[in-house]
């Protein structure tokens, strides 16, 4: 199975702008990476008037879009899917997944922490909390790292999970 860490942290705490500045870390590195996004709500990705949505709107349960350099999966489905079964079903070529939320899932987690968007961490809530990245120092009992340091983020994880899975 593909390792997973989760970046979590309350909304607007910069958990997507953490993951951009991870991934070319993890490229520059040597790995090939996934992601995988959990959204609260419903969601679309089909345009009104594609193809696809014209497809979906007609009744299709699954759609698929292909192209040489792509391809693209739009399913209704009856259930929030848990990590696992989302990576395990969907990622095939990678080193490393890196999910956005579930932080209730029992993956290893990294924390966004902004103090100027909201009064305290998550951190006492978590499980399986590896670091929290903040936007200033915090006492905890985990690393805390600065929102800059992507280098040293990228370090806890292979050192907390990729080289766990690479010792399996």
């Amino acid at each position: 199975m593909i390792p997973i860490v989760c970046i979590v942290g309350r909304s607007k705490s910069g958990k997507t702008t953490l993951i951009e500045q991870l991934i070319p870390e993890f490229i520059r590195r040597g790995y090939r990476v996934a992601t995988i996004k959990h959204h609260v709500a419903n969601f679309e990705i089909d345009h009104e008037g594609k193809d696809s949505w014209r497809h979906k709107k007609a009744g299709a349960q699954t759609v698929v879009i292909s192209s040489p350099k792509r391809v693209a999966l739009v399913e209704d489905v009856s259930q929030d899917f848990p990590l696992d079964e989302l990576a395990a079903r969907f990622i095939r070529e990678a080193d490393i997944i890196i999910a956005e939320g579930f932080k209730r899932d029992r993956h290893p987690k990294v924390e966004v922490f902004r103090k100027g968007v909201h009064p305290h961490p998550l951190a006492s809530e978590l499980e399986n909390l590896i670091a929290v990245v903040s936007d200033e120092p915090l006492q905890m009992e985990v690393p805390c790292l600065s929102l800059n340091d992507v280098t040293g983020v990228v370090d806890i994880i292979e050192e907390r999970v990729l080289s766990k899975h690479r010792d399996r």
